[in-house]
Protein backbone atom coordinates (compact mmCIF):
# COMPACT_ATOMS: atom_id res chain seq x y z
CA UNK A 1 0.00 0.00 0.00
CA UNK A 2 1.46 3.52 -0.91
CA UNK A 3 1.97 6.08 1.89
CA UNK A 4 -0.67 9.01 2.17
CA UNK A 5 0.45 12.22 3.41
CA UNK A 6 -1.28 13.16 6.62
CA UNK A 7 -5.40 14.64 5.99
CA UNK A 8 -6.34 18.16 6.64
CA UNK A 9 -9.23 19.17 7.86
CA UNK A 10 -12.34 18.82 5.92
CA UNK A 11 -16.10 20.48 5.87
CA UNK A 12 -18.37 17.82 6.48
CA UNK A 13 -20.17 18.39 3.23
CA UNK A 14 -16.76 17.77 1.46
CA UNK A 15 -16.84 14.53 3.25
CA UNK A 16 -20.12 13.53 2.27
CA UNK A 17 -19.14 13.94 -1.10
CA UNK A 18 -16.62 11.49 -1.04
CA UNK A 19 -18.16 9.13 0.77
CA UNK A 20 -20.07 7.23 -1.83
CA UNK A 21 -16.54 5.78 -3.73
CA UNK A 22 -16.36 2.65 -1.95
CA UNK A 23 -14.41 -0.12 -3.04
CA UNK A 24 -17.55 -1.71 -4.79
CA UNK A 25 -18.44 1.28 -6.57
CA UNK A 26 -14.60 1.66 -7.68
CA UNK A 27 -14.15 -1.92 -8.94
CA UNK A 28 -17.02 -0.60 -11.51
CA UNK A 29 -16.40 2.58 -12.58
CA UNK A 30 -14.18 1.96 -15.22
CA UNK A 31 -16.87 -0.28 -17.28
CA UNK A 32 -19.91 1.55 -15.49
CA UNK A 33 -19.10 5.29 -15.46
CA UNK A 34 -16.55 5.83 -17.79
CA UNK A 35 -17.92 3.24 -20.42
CA UNK A 36 -21.47 3.02 -20.15
CA UNK A 37 -22.71 6.44 -18.09
CA UNK A 38 -20.13 9.11 -19.98
CA UNK A 39 -21.27 8.00 -23.55
CA UNK A 40 -24.90 7.23 -23.47
CA UNK A 41 -25.88 9.47 -20.87
CA UNK A 42 -23.71 12.91 -20.59
CA UNK A 43 -22.49 12.65 -24.27
CA UNK A 44 -18.67 12.43 -23.65
CA UNK A 45 -16.96 9.35 -24.56
CA UNK A 46 -13.85 8.40 -22.20
CA UNK A 47 -11.40 8.80 -25.02
CA UNK A 48 -12.68 12.61 -25.52
CA UNK A 49 -11.25 13.12 -22.02
CA UNK A 50 -8.10 11.29 -22.44
CA UNK A 51 -7.50 13.07 -25.58
CA UNK A 52 -7.45 16.18 -23.18
CA UNK A 53 -4.86 14.07 -20.99
CA UNK A 54 -2.55 13.59 -24.42
CA UNK A 55 -2.77 17.16 -24.90
CA UNK A 56 -1.86 19.04 -21.20
CA UNK A 57 -0.47 16.47 -19.10
CA UNK A 58 3.29 17.79 -18.37
CA UNK A 59 6.40 15.85 -16.85
CA UNK A 60 5.33 17.04 -13.35
CA UNK A 61 1.83 15.92 -12.90
CA UNK A 62 -0.87 16.83 -10.10
CA UNK A 63 -4.48 14.93 -10.42
CA UNK A 64 -7.19 16.15 -8.04
CA UNK A 65 -9.71 13.67 -7.77
CA UNK A 66 -8.17 10.80 -9.67
CA UNK A 67 -11.36 8.29 -9.79
CA UNK A 68 -9.56 5.12 -10.34
CA UNK A 69 -6.26 6.22 -12.25
CA UNK A 70 -7.83 5.04 -15.65
CA UNK A 71 -6.63 8.42 -17.38
CA UNK A 72 -3.41 8.17 -15.37
CA UNK A 73 -2.55 4.85 -16.45
CA UNK A 74 -3.02 5.62 -20.37
CA UNK A 75 -2.05 9.00 -20.54
CA UNK A 76 0.70 9.99 -23.16
CA UNK A 77 2.98 11.47 -20.71
CA UNK A 78 6.36 13.71 -22.06
CA UNK A 79 8.39 11.63 -20.25
CA UNK A 80 8.77 8.10 -19.28
CA UNK A 81 9.32 9.16 -15.55
CA UNK A 82 6.99 11.54 -15.09
CA UNK A 83 6.21 13.07 -11.65
CA UNK A 84 3.10 12.25 -9.99
CA UNK A 85 0.74 13.78 -7.26
CA UNK A 86 -2.79 12.58 -6.56
CA UNK A 87 -5.02 14.09 -3.93
CA UNK A 88 -8.47 13.06 -2.97
CA UNK A 89 -10.03 12.88 0.43
CA UNK A 90 -11.61 9.39 -0.47
CA UNK A 91 -8.71 7.29 0.97
CA UNK A 92 -9.73 4.26 -0.96
CA UNK A 93 -9.35 6.18 -4.22
CA UNK A 94 -6.07 7.16 -3.43
CA UNK A 95 -4.97 3.84 -3.19
CA UNK A 96 -6.88 2.47 -5.90
CA UNK A 97 -5.52 5.49 -8.73
CA UNK A 98 -1.94 5.11 -7.02
CA UNK A 99 -1.69 1.32 -7.02
CA UNK A 100 -2.43 1.46 -11.01
CA UNK A 101 0.55 3.91 -11.29
CA UNK A 102 2.35 2.76 -8.49
CA UNK A 103 5.51 2.05 -10.75
CA UNK A 104 5.87 5.90 -11.42
CA UNK A 105 5.63 6.16 -7.60
CA UNK A 106 3.27 8.69 -6.66
CA UNK A 107 2.75 11.11 -3.99
CA UNK A 108 -0.72 10.66 -2.22
CA UNK A 109 -2.12 13.47 -0.25
CA UNK A 110 -5.72 13.45 1.36
CA UNK A 111 -6.87 16.58 1.00
CA UNK A 112 -10.32 18.88 0.56
CA UNK A 113 -9.63 20.72 -2.41
CA UNK A 114 -11.85 23.32 -1.11
CA UNK A 115 -9.33 24.14 1.48
CA UNK A 116 -5.80 25.04 1.27
CA UNK A 117 -3.89 22.08 -0.34
CA UNK A 118 -0.79 22.41 1.74
CA UNK A 119 1.50 20.49 -0.64
CA UNK A 120 4.94 21.91 0.74
CA UNK A 121 6.07 25.21 -0.20
CA UNK A 122 8.49 24.75 -3.20
CA UNK A 123 6.60 22.03 -5.02
CA UNK A 124 5.28 23.08 -8.28
CA UNK A 125 3.88 21.53 -11.52
CA UNK A 126 3.78 21.62 -14.84
CA UNK A 127 0.09 20.09 -15.11
CA UNK A 128 -2.85 19.65 -13.04
CA UNK A 129 -5.62 17.74 -13.69
CA UNK A 130 -9.70 18.22 -12.13
CA UNK A 131 -11.29 15.40 -14.25
CA UNK A 132 -14.96 15.09 -13.19
CA UNK A 133 -14.06 16.39 -10.10
CA UNK A 134 -16.34 19.81 -9.90
CA UNK A 135 -19.57 18.28 -9.83
CA UNK A 136 -18.93 16.40 -7.21
CA UNK A 137 -17.88 19.45 -5.06
CA UNK A 138 -20.59 20.91 -2.81
CA UNK A 139 -22.31 24.50 -3.11
CA UNK A 140 -22.24 27.11 -5.98
CA UNK A 141 -19.87 27.29 -8.64
CA UNK A 142 -18.48 30.85 -6.99
CA UNK A 143 -17.40 28.32 -3.94
CA UNK A 144 -16.52 25.33 -5.95
CA UNK A 145 -14.09 27.69 -8.17
CA UNK A 146 -12.00 28.07 -4.80
CA UNK A 147 -9.84 25.04 -5.87
CA UNK A 148 -8.46 27.27 -8.66
CA UNK A 149 -7.88 29.34 -6.38
CA UNK A 150 -5.82 26.98 -3.94
CA UNK A 151 -4.09 24.63 -6.75
CA UNK A 152 -2.55 27.96 -9.42
CA UNK A 153 0.19 28.49 -6.41
CA UNK A 154 1.90 24.70 -7.57
CA UNK A 155 1.48 25.66 -11.13
CA UNK A 156 4.76 26.51 -13.15
CA UNK A 157 4.37 29.37 -15.80
CA UNK A 158 2.84 28.07 -18.92
CA UNK A 159 1.59 25.16 -17.05
CA UNK A 160 -1.77 23.61 -17.34
CA UNK A 161 -5.22 23.33 -15.35
CA UNK A 162 -7.49 21.31 -17.35
CA UNK A 163 -10.55 19.41 -16.98
CA UNK A 164 -14.26 18.04 -17.10
CA UNK A 165 -17.29 18.69 -15.22
CA UNK A 166 -20.83 17.75 -15.96
CA UNK A 167 -23.24 20.62 -15.98
CA UNK A 168 -27.29 21.30 -15.42
CA UNK A 169 -27.51 23.91 -17.51
CA UNK A 170 -26.69 25.79 -19.96
CA UNK A 171 -25.54 22.35 -22.07
CA UNK A 172 -27.80 20.12 -24.04
CA UNK A 173 -28.70 16.78 -22.61
CA UNK A 174 -29.31 13.56 -23.87
CA UNK A 175 -32.74 12.30 -23.03
CA UNK A 176 -30.97 10.05 -20.30
CA UNK A 177 -29.49 13.29 -18.46
CA UNK A 178 -32.17 14.94 -16.59
CA UNK A 179 -33.26 11.68 -14.89
CA UNK A 180 -29.79 10.94 -14.26
CA UNK A 181 -28.71 14.60 -12.36
CA UNK A 182 -32.08 13.81 -10.49
CA UNK A 183 -30.42 10.62 -8.99
CA UNK A 184 -27.12 11.42 -8.39
CA UNK A 185 -28.22 14.54 -6.66
CA UNK A 186 -30.37 12.64 -4.12
CA UNK A 187 -28.83 12.78 -0.68
CA UNK A 188 -26.34 9.89 -0.74
CA UNK A 189 -25.62 10.70 -4.46
CA UNK A 190 -21.91 11.75 -5.71
CA UNK A 191 -22.74 14.77 -6.97
CA UNK A 192 -23.85 17.95 -6.18
CA UNK A 193 -24.33 19.77 -9.58
CA UNK A 194 -27.77 20.97 -9.94
CA UNK A 195 -27.29 25.23 -9.75
CA UNK A 196 -23.78 24.47 -11.92
CA UNK A 197 -24.01 26.17 -15.44
CA UNK A 198 -21.56 27.12 -18.27
CA UNK A 199 -22.34 30.34 -17.83
CA UNK A 200 -21.03 30.75 -14.21
CA UNK A 201 -18.42 28.31 -14.92
CA UNK A 202 -16.69 30.12 -17.32
CA UNK A 203 -17.33 33.68 -15.45
CA UNK A 204 -15.49 31.72 -12.65
CA UNK A 205 -12.63 31.10 -14.88
CA UNK A 206 -11.96 34.24 -16.78
CA UNK A 207 -12.15 35.86 -13.37
CA UNK A 208 -8.66 34.52 -12.70
CA UNK A 209 -7.10 33.62 -16.34
CA UNK A 210 -6.83 35.27 -19.36
CA UNK A 211 -5.58 32.34 -21.35
CA UNK A 212 -8.53 29.40 -21.49
CA UNK A 213 -10.76 27.40 -23.49
CA UNK A 214 -13.80 25.51 -22.99
CA UNK A 215 -15.73 22.69 -25.00
CA UNK A 216 -18.90 21.34 -24.41
CA UNK A 217 -19.53 18.09 -25.36
CA UNK A 218 -23.21 17.02 -24.30
CA UNK A 219 -23.89 17.46 -20.46
CA UNK A 220 -20.34 18.19 -19.93
CA UNK A 221 -17.92 20.85 -20.20
CA UNK A 222 -14.06 20.18 -20.61
CA UNK A 223 -11.43 22.90 -19.79
CA UNK A 224 -8.18 24.14 -20.66
CA UNK A 225 -6.08 27.33 -18.67
CA UNK A 226 -2.56 28.08 -19.55
CA UNK A 227 -1.65 29.74 -16.04
CA UNK A 228 0.71 32.84 -16.76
Amino acid sequence: MTATEPIAPAHEEVLAGAAPYTSRILSTYDTWVLGVVCPMVWGCPRDEMLRQYDRSVGARHLDLGPGTGWFLERAAFPTLTPELALVDLNEGVLQKAGGRVAHLRPRLFRRDVLAPLDLGEKVRFDSVAMNMLIHCLPGTMAHKATVFDHVTPYVEPGGRIFGSTVLAEGVRHGRLAPKALKNLNDAKGPMNNLDDSLADLEAEIAGRFEDFRIAVRGSMALFDITVR
